[in-house]
């Protein structure tokens, strides 16, 4: 009996030893991998979150299959495991086709494994004929599963090492700010595509440099980068600029001639301020982006478009959508990845180092001797509200290097407010109130007639409108 204890004592022993050997190994074994699993029933994402857990430091899982676009900008992602069928009843695996090209768009280097409970092969050859790792069948085979995942993350990471353009690399200053940081990370995810891009930000946030740095990135950076600012044309001249004109479409013109978008034939066009584009000529852009082809004014001869298109604007888009000052349809056609450029004053970390690296480009710019910053003047342009962005601080910086007559640079020289203008910003923002609730007030006096409510107020229809835009005012919900 006491012999039998002894041996259980033992065994029990050995085999706690045993397992805790066996989860230390584990532990060692364990890679820093990121596994993202896309699949929309709840029990297999959490069959496969245990499972993985155990050999892969992190584990995402989602239901949504769009929701990959924000997965993969904000993960450095290795390997995604995508389910092939969403839709109840669905077996074709055409989802998953779908969606793999998409991520392989996005994300070049991740590597694609496709799981089906159908056995589908004809669906899953096809997969890695479009660039899938691998496809697995469920139920799958733990061991096979994880042995897969393993060797599909090695091939990532050496495809990553192999990119073309290493991060932040010929990058202008970015700084430290985490707002700023993941606006650029996703614009270099999204440089080699041809998705379109909508580039939302205040004036002087530095979206035209944004948008030529994507083009840079690009496979396309060897043809042209043409920048149209949609704010600043003539209405009139919309279509021949944009689309070119046959000899003789209109009084004056006398030759054949080429449109903007025909200019950035295999390049990049960026359309700067479509926010202030009219609804009739959104419908003429909305065709042209649709079709891929273009007619000149005055001719009936389709010219194919090659052209990878940027967008941007400085105002609230998805309000103007709402109160439909803005087409939905073109919104979604311009918008395949949006991404938000913060204003100066939300990324207060980076002014000061913003400043060192103007004032040296200026510096060159002018064969200037070295000019530095007094310190008073530097606790002055961190607290300063700087409510034109980078551009009013390059413009100022522009003012001091060419009228100091000292090497360093003083608050005067700046022409900053002796008072703190966050107090200014406040006050605009009191009188941007009134003005909204004055808007209102007349709308609703004249149950939102536009021709009457401007009238009432003394502007253009086409102010007002500027206006309801500006505050998002919706039209059809007050």
């Amino acid at each position: 009996m006491i012999y039998s204890v002894i041996v259980f004592c033992y065994f029990n022993l050995s085999v706690r030893n045993w397992t805790s050997s066996l989860k230390s190994e584990r532990s060692m074994k364990k890679s820093s991998a990121t596994i993202l699993v896309i699949d929309d029933r709840e029990d297999i994402l959490f069959s496969a979150k245990v499972l993985l857990k155990q050999h892969f430091d992190n584990v995402i899982i989602s239901q949504n299959p769009r929701k990959f676009i924000d997965i993969l900008s904000q993960n450095e992602v290795d390997v995604v495991l995508l389910d092939m069928n969403f839709k109840l009843g669905h077996q074709d695996g055409r989802e998953g086709l779908y969606y793999l090209k998409e991520i392989l768009t996005l994300s070049p280097s991740v590597q694609v494994i496709l799981m089906t409970a159908y056995g589908n092969v004809e669906s899953a050859v096809e997969s890695l004929k479009q660039g899938a790792y691998d496809y697995v069948l469920k139920p799958w085979d733990n061991s096979v599963l994880i042995e897969k995942i393993k060797k599909a993350v090695l091939l990532s990471r050496q495809k990553k090492k192999k990119e073309i353009i290493p991060i932040f690399e010929n990058k202008p200053f970015v700084g430290k700010a985490p707002n700023i940081i993941k606006a650029f990370t996703l614009a270099e995810k999204v440089a080699t595509t041809d998705v379109n891009v909508l580039i939302l930000g205040e004036n002087g946030t530095g979206k035209s440099m944004l948008a030529q740095y994507i083009h840079e990135n690009s496979n396309r950076k060897n043809n042209s980068f043409i920048q149209v600012d949609l704010g600043s044309l003539n209405e009139n001249l919309f279509e021949s600029e944009l689309f070119g004109n046959a000899k003789g479409a209109f009084t004056d013109a006398y030759s054949e001639k080429m449109g903007k978008f025909e200019a950035a034939q295999d390049g990049t066009i960026f359309l700067d301020e479509i926010g202030n584009l009219p609804l009739h000529l959104q419908s003429k852009l909305l065709h042209v982006i649709q079709n891929k082809i273009v007619f000149r004014l005055g001719s009936v001869k389709p010219i194919p478009l090659n052209v990878r298109i940027i967008c941007a604007t400085n105002q609230n888009i998805k309000a103007m959508v709402q109160n439909h000052t803005f087409r939905e349809d073109l919104y979604y056609r311009i918008n395949t990845i949006e991404i938000s450029l913060p204003s100066l004053r939300d990324r207060k970390e980076d002014i000061v180092e913003m400043a060192h690296y103007l004032l040296d480009k200026l510096l060159h710019k002018y064969d200037k001797e070295s000019i530095t910053f007094h310190p008073e003047t530097l606790v002055k342009i961190k607290k300063y509200a700087w409510k034109g962005n980078i551009r009013e601080l390059e413009n100022r910086l522009e003012r001091a290097v060419i009228l100091c007559d000292n090497a360093v640079i003083c608050e005067k020289d700046l022409d900053l407010d002796e008072f703190d203008n966050a107090d200014l910003l406040q006050n605009n923002k009191a009188l941007s109130d009134i003005e909204k609730n004055t808007i209102l007030q007349v709308l609703n006096h004249n149950k939102y007639n536009i021709s009457k409510s401007a009238e009432e107020l003394g502007l253009s229809r086409g102010a007002l409108y500027r206006r309801i835009q500006k505050y998002g005012i919706n039209l059809l919900s007050e």
